[in-house]
């Protein structure tokens, strides 16, 4: 089943094991400036709100309700990471526009290695973009769909998805049990499915995510092999996103306050970093690295440069690795 709680999804797998985990949370963070420069990985400045699509049917889109799922508010331009929690090993599928932000194919429910579709945890702590390049990731940003900026609308033609959509898959017991125990000690049980549908009708723009800024960060290969994971068991949730400006008259809630610019965040001396793994990594996907950046778009589109885009000369780089994986920031 997958459960809501705190602001982060939680799946779980107990008919496959007792300990198979895995938890998924949405962090606001810079959107750093997309000037073709490198930048290094910016900080999580908490998780993004997380609501039930089905807690506020009436005041959503009637496409939504057939999704199900959730919903999460962003100001558009703004930036997001995505943030893998858990012990047990699991392979995830994650698509901007049902567009695979590992290898660039349209979305499909299984698992693919040629080329490998998916990210594994929790060797992978976090992605934060598409999968451009062997050692880059164009960042997650959040833009309106019909404007052609989004990854889905660039690739497909068409502005008909937008959101988040994520799938996960356990870890074989047998394969858990042989690779981490020696002694099975599994206490199966029922499962149950979270992420529901309900009524709705016409009234929130969709949003979509398209590429920002260059970054450094490394998607792993899969080095348990595609026959490791449990493609009968797994569970997706649709990620819708909302428009920040509307998330009050949706929910009742005040949004969050629109983050720091990369800019503010630096010159305050405040730490960026860079993440050390001896895992191999993927090549970067052909169809991603052709896609047009933000910045690039609306020069194209002949309205001036992106707002808040000034490069910045980040000074304090903290050095992380898997045996200390914290990324803290503006509190």
């Amino acid at each position: 089943m997958i459960e809501l709680l705190n602001n982060q999804l939680t799946f779980r797998f107990p008919e496959v094991h007792q300990k198979a985990v895995c938890s998924i949370d949405f962090q606001r963070t810079l959107r750093i400036p997309d000037d073709n420069r490198e930048y290094p990985l910016p900080p999580g400045l908490g998780r993004f709100p997380v609501e039930h699509v089905d807690d506020f049917a009436d005041k959503l889109p009637k496409a939504w309700q057939r999704h199900g799922g959730v919903f999460v508010p962003m100001y558009q331009s703004e930036a997001l990471w995505i943030n893998f929690s858990g012990h047990y090993p699991c392979a995830v599928k994650i698509a901007a526009g049902k567009i695979n932000a590992v290898s660039g194919e349209p979305w499909s429910n299984g698992l693919s290695d040629d080329p490998q579709d998916y990210v594994v945890m929790p060797e992978q702590p976090w992605l934060d973009g598409f999968n451009v390049s062997e050692d880059f990731i164009r960042q997650f940003v959040a833009m309106p769909l019909g404007e052609g900026f989004t990854a889905e609308e660039q690739i497909t033609g068409t502005a008909e998805h937008g959101g988040l959509q994520i799938i996960v898959y356990p870890m074989k017991h047998d394969v858990y049990v042989e690779h981490f125990e020696r002694v099975m000690s599994a206490d199966l049980g029922e499962l149950g499915m979270v992420c529901m549908e309900s009524r709705v009708y016409e009234s929130v723009p969709d949003m979509g995510l398209a590429p920002g800024g260059l970054m450094r960060q490394q998607i792993y290969e899969d080095e348990y092999g595609i026959d490791a994971w449990d493609q009968d068991n797994g569970f997706r949730c649709f990620i819708h996103l909302a428009n920040s400006a509307q998330y009050l008259a949706i929910t009742g809630h005040q949004p969050p306050h629109t983050p720091p610019t990369a800019n503010d965040y630096t010159s305050a001396g405040l730490p960026w970093f860079d993440y050390y793994s001896d895992s191999k990594a993927l090549a970067g996907s052909d169809t991603l690295g052709k896609l047009t950046s933000v910045a690039a778009k609306v020069i194209e589109k002949g309205k001036g440069p992106l707002p808040d885009n000034e490069p910045v000369h980040p000074k304090t780089v903290k050095m992380i690795s898997k045996g200390n994986v914290v990324r803290d920031g503006e509190f």
